[in-house]
């Protein structure tokens, strides 16, 4: 048992590995029980998928690979909201053609661009490669969301349940619906680094969706998703390293396996039923 759970972790990248997952899986697991409550889960989906050609161009300009990404992040939130006020398309083409076309764009740039660096693992995640500016980085990204979600999650839960009641007491809607669109792109950028852009959306779909299944309460949901987010996390760390498989892939597959649990077991789950 002390092989399995502990010695892994006497390396340093090991250790590394864990704490930006760590940090990763609680940020992304508080903003998926909002994304869950707004029924924006497919919006997540399509902004991890367009942050791709952003980091190909970070590389190509010699830029961090954060900023590409921030960038076309908050450049698909942009396009989406503007296709969506343009003409009469569905919110959910909206998101479809934008992620579809920029996803694409990465792949074609990825295609072109002479590398001695592995691109791929933009797609798959590198957590055991990370940095020591990769640890500053991602932790500086999860602290912004994790204070903004704590300041307002009050307002953003009531957006979530009634806009109406919210623009009525006077909340500006507007600026709270474009502040979660910030908040999911800096979240989709710090979870790239753990998962990559193709498995990032797990991460901020599955927990939240599991921590719905246990309570009522947004409060305590949040606390749930933090918590089965980042023991996912621990024991997607410690399968990929012993079974020698994906890390992220392994991450995913224990966000899977908590969820079905839940989804059995839980005060709302199917056997309680």
């Amino acid at each position: 048992m002390y092989d399995f759970l502990i010695s892994p972790f006497e390396y340093e990248y090991m250790q590394i590995a864990l704490l930006v997952g760590i940090i990763v899986a609680v940020a992304c697991a508080l903003l998926s029980c909002l994304l869950n409550q707004l029924g924006w889960s497919l919006i997540g989906d399509g902004v991890s998928h367009a942050v791709l050609p952003g980091v190909v161009l970070a590389y190509i300009l010699g830029l961090p690979f954060v900023v590409g990404a921030l960038v076309f992040a908050l450049l698909a939130v942009g396009l989406i909201g503007g296709v969506r006020r343009a003409g009469t398309v569905r919110d959910d083409a909206a998101i479809g053609i934008v992620f579809t076309t920029l996803f694409s764009f990465g792949l074609v740039l990825i295609t072109w661009t002479p590398s001695s660096v592995d691109l791929g693992h933009i797609l798959f995640g590198n957590l055991l490669g990370a940095s020591n500016q990769d640890v500053i980085q991602v932790t500086v990204l999860a602290v912004i969301v994790i204070v903004a979600l704590a300041w307002r999650w009050r307002d953003f839960l009531l957006l979530a349940v009634d806009p109406s009641h919210a623009h009525a007491i006077g909340l500006n809607v507007g600026r709270l619906t474009a502040a979660v669109l910030v908040l999911l792109a800096l979240t989709t950028v710090a979870g790239m680094q753990a998962a990559g852009v193709i498995l990032v959306v797990a991460l901020l779909i599955i927990p939240g969706a599991a921590a719905a299944q246990l309570t009522w309460s947004f409060g305590h949901m949040m606390l749930w998703a933090a918590l089965l987010s980042s023991l996912a996390t621990v024991m997607g760390i410690l399968c990929a390293y012993h079974f020698n498989s994906s890390l992220g892939g392994m991450i995913v597959i224990c966000q899977s396996a908590i969820f079905v649990i839940c989804l059995l077991a839980g005060k709302r789950g199917v056997i309680r039923r």
